[in-house]
């Protein structure tokens, strides 16, 4: 953890009820040291007062000067609307000098109550920060936060911006100028929208957050650093989180992210962050380097001015420059390849979280499917390139055949959930779920021989309950080789994948896994409240590839990760990756049977891309492929942690 200071004179600056203009609220902040002096400009809000045809409050741009960066005086208005394009209110200003003019980026509002096509950039120019030069409209689309870097770059004028804060996800991205007038051109912004992902800089983890521009980028010996909004859960309908968070940027290529702190600098604690117009936010709006110390200024839920600071020294000391974003996973185009058939009623309902194994040039996939009445049993399909599936059973290739299996209330959840299959000499071995609707779910174990089952022999053996009783068990799966003459189970208990090592996998229904080993939770990362194993680990030269499931206990969506496992222990973690690598974002994964969903239970190789197969919503199932060697590298990269200093 980074020590993060607040000043003990926060907040800095406050409402000012003498002044109309900034009666209500003063915050949002963006200071620039120039004479010897600071300069702040900030977001002003009047009280709600009768303006031109509506009652509204008011934003508008105030000033203060300060000696100290502290102590700030002499506040006044500098900026307010005059054209149509900011009819209603100038917001958040960020403030840079390149060429002896103030630049001074805007929010500009057209409209009240202001939406989407009504919310855009302006930039206002000024010699002395007292009077204002020339105004321009800048953006002709949605967007917010814009700021300069303050010198050019390789010649050019070089901004950051926050395009479609209102019609998220937002985005940070690049733009650069060769002249000022490209700052304000239509057409220049017209073409630089068009190709917006070629100057977005990948900030997001989770789909359902939302990033904005903070700071104007600090130029370091180490490159530009970073500091911008990071709201979590901002989509998903649960409580919003303002964080702060840093990145360090290429100092000749500011596109390319060099290095990255883990985790949120600040979120709102102190009471001014935690009360006010807007309740919960600390917003990074500006900030400066001062000998070691970097000082954040930001605004306290939406009221007022704050400062924070930090060592420089201790920030690079843990600015990570290896493994900073995960490779993801690229979802079919055509998703989701299998789907619920009315016409049977044994998979009316949902077909889901499959199996996979690669045979004969073929993936064959074996995956749950739910009945009318709740009953899960396991149904089949195959495929020659591992994304179209020509060949589907009629009937499923499995079905419960054990009272612990057997439905014991009418309609209720019960069967054969979830397999994972594992080939282990001439038999293919099946862990699931075994469900009678009443007691816990336990593991059970059954397997086929391989010539039964490409010749579409289904004779299983009599399935065997693997797992204790009374304690609820699930994901599990058999490691393909032994480890130390011992075959390694995975599974999960509680919260936890747990490990076991067994000398025999000829179980009699009286003999238990034991639980010897746990891959425990994450305090404060998306999988801190249940994980689960997925498809069954995949050896490499690196270690064994483990992909898993995760549940944040924040918003409950099941995520996908992946480890690295040990060769020679499996049990021990030698990579994790920090942030998912699949999550629901499509309507198929975010709305079903159980919504906000991806649940893989099968993974195959094939020609060096990794297929991976899931369930979306507890109803469909999807394919989503990576390079193998891809998701390696960036494991293998991940376990020597690399920082800057």
């Amino acid at each position: 953890m980074i020590t993060v200071k607040r000043d003990s004179h926060n907040p800095l600056i406050t409402p000012n009820p003498n002044n109309i203009w900034e009666s209500l609220a003063a915050f949002n902040g963006c200071p620039i040291r120039d004479d010897n002096r600071y300069i702040i400009v900030y977001r002003a809000l009047s009280k709600k007062t009768q303006y031109k045809d509506k009652e509204i409050e008011l934003s508008t741009i105030g000033v203060a000067t300060s000696q100290d960066g502290v102590i700030f005086t002499d506040r006044y208005q500098l900026i307010k609307p005059e054209y149509d394009w900011e009819k209603y209110g100038c917001e958040d200003p960020r403030i840079s000098k390149i060429d002896d003019d103030f630049f001074i980026f805007y929010t500009a509002l057209s409209d009240s109550p202001p939406g989407p096509n009504s919310i855009k950039v302006a930039v206002a120019l000024s010699k002395d920060c007292k009077t204002i030069q020339e105004k321009h409209l800048v953006t002709p689309f949605n967007a917010k936060a814009m700021a300069f870097f303050p010198e050019k770059i390789n010649g050019q004028y070089v901004a950051l911006l926050t395009p479609n804060t209102d019609i998220p996800p937002s985005k940070i991205a690049v733009a650069k100028f060769n002249t000022r007038e490209e700052i304000w051109s239509e057409r220049y912004w017209n073409e630089w929208y068009k190709n917006i992902n070629t100057y977005t800089l990948p900030l997001q983890r989770y789909a359902a957050d939302q990033v904005e521009v903070g700071a104007p980028p600090i130029k370091t010996q180490y490159g530009w650093l970073l500091i911008y909004s990071y709201i979590k859960n901002y989509l998903s309908g649960n409580e919003k989180v303002f964080n702060i968070e840093v990145v360090l940027l290429d100092s000749n290529n500011p596109e390319k992210i060099i290095g990255r702190v883990h985790g949120s600098l600040l979120k709102p604690e102190e009471e001014y962050e935690l009360k006010g117009i807007v309740a919960n936010i600390a917003f990074p709006s500006g900030a400066f380097v001062e000998n070691d110390n970097l000082y954040i200024y930001y605004g306290g839920a939406d009221t007022v001015v704050c400062r924070a600071s930090l060592s420089l020294k201790e920030l690079f000391s843990q600015t990570q420059i290896n493994s900073i974003f995960p490779p993801k996973l690229k979802k079919y185009i055509n998703n989701p390849i299998l789907s619920p058939k009315q016409e049977h009623a044994w998979e009316a309902t949902g077909v889901l979280n499959p199996a996979a194994i690669y045979l004969d040039n073929t993936v064959h996939l074996l995956y749950r499917a739910i009945s009318s009445d709740n009953t899960s049993t396991v149904g089949y399909a195959k495929s020659k390139d591992g994304i179209t599936f020509e060949e589907r059973h009629i009937e499923p290739i499995y079905v419960p055949r054990s009272s612990f299996e057997d439905k014991k209330r009418v309609n209720n959840n019960s069967g054969c959930e979830d397999p994972r299959i594992t080939l282990i000499d001439d038999k293919i071995y099946m862990c699931y779920t075994a469900f009678d609707s009443i007691g816990p779910p336990r593991v059970a174990l059954t397997y086929i021989n391989v010539n039964d089952f490409l010749e579409k022999r289904y004779i299983w053996s009599e399935p065997v309950l693997i797992s204790p009783p009374g304690v609820d068990d699930k994901d599990a799966c058999i490691l393909p080789e032994k480890i130390n003459g011992k075959y390694m189970i995975f599974h999960r208990i509680e919260s936890d994948i747990v490990v076991d090592l067994v000398d025999s996998l000829d179980f009699n229904g009286n003999r238990w896994l034991r639980s010897l080993e746990y891959i425990p939770l994450r305090e404060d990362f998306w999988d801190n409240d249940k994980v689960g194993i997925s498809a069954p680990p995949i050896k490499s030269e690196y270690g064994w590839l483990l992909l898993y499931h995760g549940i944040s206990a924040t918003d409950h969506v099941y995520r996908v990760g992946a480890m690295l496992l040990d060769l020679e222990n499996p049990s021990y973690v030698l990579a994790r990756s920090h942030y998912p690598i699949l999550e629901p974002e499509l309507p198929f994964e975010k709305d079903g049977n159980v919504n906000n969903v991806v649940f893989p239970c099968g993974a195959v190789v094939i020609d060096k891309k990794l297929f991976v197969y899931y369930g979306g919503a507890d109803k469909y199932i999807g394919v989503a492929t990576i390079g193998f060697h891809d998701l390696l590298a960036y494991l293998n990269d991940s376990r020597e942690k690399k920082f800057l200093i």
